[in-house]
């Protein structure tokens, strides 16, 4: 009888751990694991060789501001804050006129004094060393910064708030904007994000694999100006019906393992 009741025993225990398999097995056909196949333990160092600053581009608006040691070449050269008066004289406001500087289709720009001065496809570096060199044919020693007033990503599909986000720095990569969405849903495939670029008239699609380590060094890690982000969907209701079998597999398994307690105590109680 003993050796009946190892018997009942075992049964029961394989039972449960096919049960247990299987549910293991059906939980794990989706990864939600970013970067999953890093390894916990290791530490991992790579230099960064991926990241391309952004350039110019027609339909950008740029901020140039210029200073030196001469006040009114500041005025002159600067967006000016212009006082708003009363019939009075009082003044009531104060209105920043000229507020940044549109890339036109040409690729220019329409700056004072100097007239259009063509921007479109250089780096904001680049820019600054060209506008300096422009600015100092009428100014001694000027001091020019340039820096992007629209630079702005997109990201939409399964993320819990999709939307235009503007950036103020022109380096993010497609994890920050994932942190501006709200994350994925767990409905958002992290193995099949399509980027959506536009650069120099031409449009450019890829998909990346935040599953996978490699994607660290994609060229579309870091984002451009303009760059949409689109988190693809896995099917809602393959995944419900995933998540419905899960239960009923983890219910089966539960009851049956029940079930077999209870034969073996019975039996043990018999034999008493």
């Amino acid at each position: 009888m003993k050796k009946k009741i190892d018997r009942l025993h075992q049964t029961n225990l394989r039972i449960s751990v096919v049960l247990l398999a299987l549910l293991i097995v059906s939980c794990s056909q989706r990864n939600l694991v970013y970067f999953s196949d890093l390894q916990s333990s290791a530490k991992n160092e790579s230099p960064i060789r991926n990241y391309a600053q952004p350039t110019i581009q027609p339909d950008d608006i740029l901020s140039v501001s210029v200073s030196s040691l001469n006040p009114e070449s500041n005025v002159l050269f600067n967006n000016v804050i212009l006082p708003t008066t009363a019939n009075s004289g009082q003044v009531i406001a104060a209105t920043k006129v000229n507020e940044g500087y549109l890339v036109d289709k040409g690729g220019f720009i329409n700056f004072p004094v100097i007239g259009k001065v063509m921007l479109a496809g250089l780096t904001k570096e680049q820019a600054i060393e060209k506008m300096t060199n422009e600015i100092k044919v009428h100014v001694k020693n000027p001091i020019v910064n340039v820096r992007f007033l629209n630079f702005k990503i997109t990201v939409i599909g399964e993320v819990n708030q999709p939307s235009t986000f503007t950036i103020d720095t022109e380096k993010i990569n497609v994890l920050e904007a994932l942190g501006l969405a709200g994350d994925m849903t767990a409905y958002g495939r992290r193995e099949n994000v399509l980027i959506i670029r536009e650069q120099q008239g031409v449009r450019r699609t890829t998909r990346i694999n935040l599953n996978n380590k490699e994607v660290l060094n994609s060229p579309y890690f870091y984002l451009q100006q303009n760059d949409i982000v689109y988190v693809e969907p896995h099917n809602r209701e393959k995944v419900a019906e995933t998540a419905a079998g899960n239960r009923y597999i983890a219910l089966w398994g539960t009851l049956i393992s029940t079930l077999g307690f209870v034969a073996i105590t019975l039996i043990n109680e018999r034999n008493n």
